[in-house]
């Protein structure tokens, strides 16, 4: 049985309740965070925890815990979880952050109001060898989303919608498209090759700003890789010798397909496989404690 942390409490998931009040489930008013733990041991915690202020900042919810107490939080529900298998598997911590409860459905802020603080956690499956050999479909579609994308908000509808219309055509992803330039996928960050340059979107509020996506530049860098932050024009996003997306739980994704026509030779490109051992490098120093 899972164990989840709830409002200070540590107890199973299916004793964990919130008021219909609670204004996540009324507005989706609140933000929220994936962190990824090898071997026990949280990843790149201060980057997700700088990325939970800044979205906590741009919806005006004061963050109702310091970092120090974030971490004790995560690594007491790590263990919890990890002791019910007899071991410290692999695990990916959801945590959420609404306003609050009211006793009034009213659309602007209820004062005073505490939030509300709510985390699990699920074990990581290990990376599809399909995915590895062959790498996956995406298709293209126009990006629906609001202005704020640079907020990690609850609020996914639009991206539901977009992954399901990837779904239904056979697809993994879907790549957005806005004012002609691909800007992120509907739960990713995007990656481009052209001429053995890694070019992704700059940051900004139309896109998420990927903790994932920063590691990959990170390491780019240090291994001398050609790699900058730029606009894609949909037409350079096409004629591109790869494509991956990134995330925290996926990793880096080979994008093989896009609009069911070949990426490149239709297979994991070069690049692609040189980042992924740097990454899974990084990754597994992370696991055995050589890194933090």
């Amino acid at each position: 049985m899972s164990t989840v942390y709830l409002n200070g409490k540590y107890l199973p998931m299916e004793d964990a309740c919130v008021s219909v009040m609670d204004r996540g489930f009324l507005f989706g008013d609140g933000v929220y965070e994936v962190i990824p733990a090898y071997g026990g041991r949280l990843f790149r915690l201060p980057h997700h925890l700088q990325r939970l202020q800044d979205s906590l900042d741009g919806i005006r919810i004061a963050n109702p815990l310091s970092d120090t107490e974030w971490e004790q939080v995560l690594n007491e529900l790590l263990q919890q979880n990890a002791a019910t298998d007899g071991n410290k598997h692999d695990q990916s911590v959801y945590l959420q952050v609404t306003r609050g409860s009211a006793a009034k459905r009213d659309h602007s802020f209820p004062n005073p109001v505490t939030p509300t603080v709510y985390a699990f956690s699920v074990h990581i499956p290990a990376p599809d060898p399909d995915v590895t050999e062959q790498g996956i479909a995406a298709i293209t579609l126009d990006d629906i989303r609001w202005k704020y994308c640079n907020i990690k908000a609850i609020t996914l509808l639009p991206n539901v919608l977009l992954r399901q219309e990837a779904a239904d055509q056979g697809a993994v992803e879907a790549l957005l498209i806005r004012d002609g330039r691909v800007i992120e996928g509907s739960a990713s960050n995007v990656f481009v090759v052209r001429d053995g340059t890694i070019l992704t979107p700059p940051k900004g509020t139309q896109m998420l700003p990927g903790i994932t996506r920063d590691l990959v530049l990170e390491l780019a860098a240090q291994h001398n890789q050609p790699c900058r932050e730029a606009d894609i024009e949909e037409a350079e996003l096409r004629d591109a010798d790869e494509i991956w997306v990134t995330s925290s739980t996926k990793e880096i994704v080979p994008v093989t397909t896009l609009d069911g026509k070949p990426v490149g030779a239709g297979t994991p490109g070069p690049v692609w496989k040189t980042m992924i051992e740097q990454y899974r490098h990084y990754r597994d120093a992370v696991r055995s404690g050589e890194l933090n």
